[in-house]
């Protein structure tokens, strides 16, 4: 029985990188011999156990055989008579082929350390096709080591656009790819996996409301690039640079859907359409409600959060009571990024302010400001008067109109 170091703690290793998990690969052993090691084995069939002592994953020497569509439909062999190479030839990219044995020499039957040098993902054999997830994973590898100046060889794209031509990808679970897409926006640059995808044609299939923001002709006009310079792509790299919220830089994506130059100055409350589209990507892919509940408020309220400062006190009081800020007032700090983001790298930033600019703030630290005046009012005045059931609240939000109104009207006189 030999026990071999391999995948990602191999490559991150050479590519000076830090360790996060570490997987090992069993040759010529059985199930049996692990068990008997007192290994615990990870579900029935699947030939992967954890270390007694060290809880980490010990996987017997298999060769996959496809049986049907999709990323599971495989037959697994993993007898004693499996070798390391026939195990690494089974995975995805070469530079995640790569095996350290207990000396520390490098076992790379695929040229994986020269593809590390040259900074290509590149397939392994043409069995690459065989999984459609590989797709996925290329896509998010090229984001994870992006800013090391990796690309996806040309010939891996060719093999990624069969897969998607094939379909093979609407055979993945929700949950799978889900988990390809959250690892990506937890990189440093999560717009090249969205970028790969548009590439190889997968992201049409799998994220068609993305898709649409892609094509910037249907969304972009030359009014729009005056006020936004920044198109999906660059303004997901920019925010990622600033934050690594992935709420913010998911909802960042979605707040596309509600620019529309026939409202984007409106008092416009909240935008229905956008929120619902956001709404039925994420229950599609079962995004994790913290996510998605920003993200569907951003999209909705954009239009209003950009023209805060024109709208009513009334309708910021609502806005608060809509989004819960009262008891979740970490979403003031999430939508306050959102909106300074877009303030901050518009190309005309003074845009009527002649109108209306409440102490000149930008509409994120606008709204912060308006948030902090509200929020503290004491309920128990109110209480003392009788008011009982929804009169409480009804009173309370007529206070906290009554008191931005003053505060928006002493600040607008210090102007003149």
């Amino acid at each position: 029985m030999k026990i071999y170091l391999v995948g990602g703690a191999v490559r991150d290793q050479l590519l000076n990188l830090p360790i996060k998990d570490r997987d090992w690969v069993v040759v010529g052993a059985t199930k049996e011999i692990l068990l008997k090691k007192k290994f615990q084995q990870v579900g029935k069939d699947f030939p992967v156990f954890l270390h007694p002592k060290t809880r980490e994953e010990y996987a017997l020497a298999r060769k996959d055989r496809k049986l049907g569509k999709g990323h599971t439909n495989f037959h697994t062999d993993f007898s004693s008579y499996i070798t390391l190479e026939e195990d690494l030839i089974r995975r995805d990219l070469t530079i995640n082929a790569i095996a350290q044995d207990k000396n520390g020499n490098y076992i790379d039957p695929y040229q994986g350390k020269k593809d590390l040098e040259h900074r290509l993902l590149r397939h392994i054999s043409t069995s690459f096709t065989e999984d459609p997830l590989r797709v996925l994973r290329t896509a998010r590898f090229a984001a994870q080591l992006m800013h090391l100046g990796f690309r996806v060889a040309t010939e891996t794209m060719f093999l990624m656009r069969e897969i998607v031509k094939k379909k093979e990808l609407l055979y993945l679970t929700i949950n799978r790819v889900w988990s390809e897409t959250e690892k990506a926006f937890k990189t440093k640059n999560p717009h090249v996996y969205f970028q790969v995808l548009y590439s190889c044609g997968a992201l049409n299939l799998i994220f068609p409301e993305i898709y649409f923001l892609y094509q910037q002709e249907l969304f972009f006009t030359n009014y729009l690039n005056y006020l936004n310079n920044f198109f999906l792509s660059k303004g997901l790299s920019k925010i990622s640079t600033l934050t690594e919220d992935i709420s913010i830089r998911f909802s960042y994506i979605f707040q596309f859907f509600s620019l529309n130059t026939n409202n984007i100055f409106k008092k416009k409350f909240y935008d229905q359409i956008s929120a619902s589209i956001v709404q039925n990507f994420c229950n599609r892919l079962n995004i994790p409600t913290n996510i998605k509940e920003i993200a569907i408020l951003s999209a909705g309220f954009y239009n209003f959060l950009n023209s805060i400062k024109y709208q009513s006190s009334k309708n910021i009081v609502h806005f608060f009571c809509k989004i819960d800020a009262w008891r979740k007032p970490d979403r003031i700090k999430k939508f306050l990024f959102l909106s300074n983001f877009n303030f901050l790298h518009n190309t005309s930033q003074n845009y009527i302010l002649n109108d209306y600019s409440d102490i000149n703030l930008s509409p994120g630290l606008f709204l912060q400001k308006s948030f902090y005046i509200v929020r503290d009012i004491s309920i128990k005045s109110i209480l003392k008067k009788g008011f009982t059931g929804n009169q409480i609240k009804n009173e309370l939000n007529r206070i906290r109109i009554k008191k931005l109104d003053l505060w928006r009207i002493k600040n607008v006189k210090k102007l003149f």
